[in-house]
């Protein structure tokens, strides 16, 4: 059974603020699968996320940007995270926070640096000082999370705010406090009904 107001939405799930709650709908209607699945990592799992399903969709992008313009401090003027799952959430928070009057420039951070032309890790608009919001589609361990973590402060911009579509493996929280930054996901595994690391 599901509600009208988000009809991709099971029943029983936790209740959440509007924007969310219509983000999780879209994530249900694109992004989510259930079967038999292998993860990155090797792991078997009844569930699958492709949130760059919802990232790339004109729909998704607004609801994911409704949600982490929420989050993100009026500080916060720099966006990007790993290629490629950070690559479309920075460029569309990016782009739809500039047509709601908050300018955040965006950048990537390449998995290797490059040894030609403007060389190192930071592909972008990213400048020194700046306040960074580290994002990406999906955190399962946080390694691509922290590797970003570590490239931005690196090339000398803060990092004020971590911030993810879905954290399906909860392990991030523990690793941000530690490193003394913000961690709010957009989603997270029990809001979708599954276990964390499930």
């Amino acid at each position: 059974m599901v509600s009208n107001a988000y009809p991709h939405t099971p029943a029983g799930l936790p209740p959440l603020d509007p924007a969310r709650a219509a983000l999780r709908d879209h994530v249900f209607a694109h992004s989510l699968k259930t079967g038999d699945f292998t993860l990155k990592s090797g792991r078997k799992s009844s569930w699958f996320l492709d949130t760059k399903q919802t990232a790339c969709r004109p729909d998704g992008i607004v609801l994911v940007a409704d949600v982490a313009l929420s989050l993100i401090p009026a500080s916060g003027n720099a966006i990007g995270g790993l290629t490629m799952g950070a690559d479309p959430v920075a460029f569309g928070i990016a782009a739809v926070a500039a047509t709601r009057g908050h300018a955040l420039r965006s950048f990537s951070v390449r998995k290797e640096a490059k040894d030609h032309g403007v060389k190192g890790r930071i592909a972008g608009a990213l400048q020194h000082g700046d306040n960074v919001v580290i994002t990406e589609d999906t955190v399962t361990r946080g390694t691509s999370i922290f590797e970003a973590v570590d490239a931005v402060r690196e090339f000398g911009a803060n990092v004020v705010l971590i911030t993810v579509i879905v954290d399906r493996g909860g392990t991030c929280a523990d690793m941000a406090k530690e490193a003394g930054i913000t961690y709010a996901p957009m989603l997270t595994a029990p809001d979708l009904g599954f276990e964390f690391g499930s």
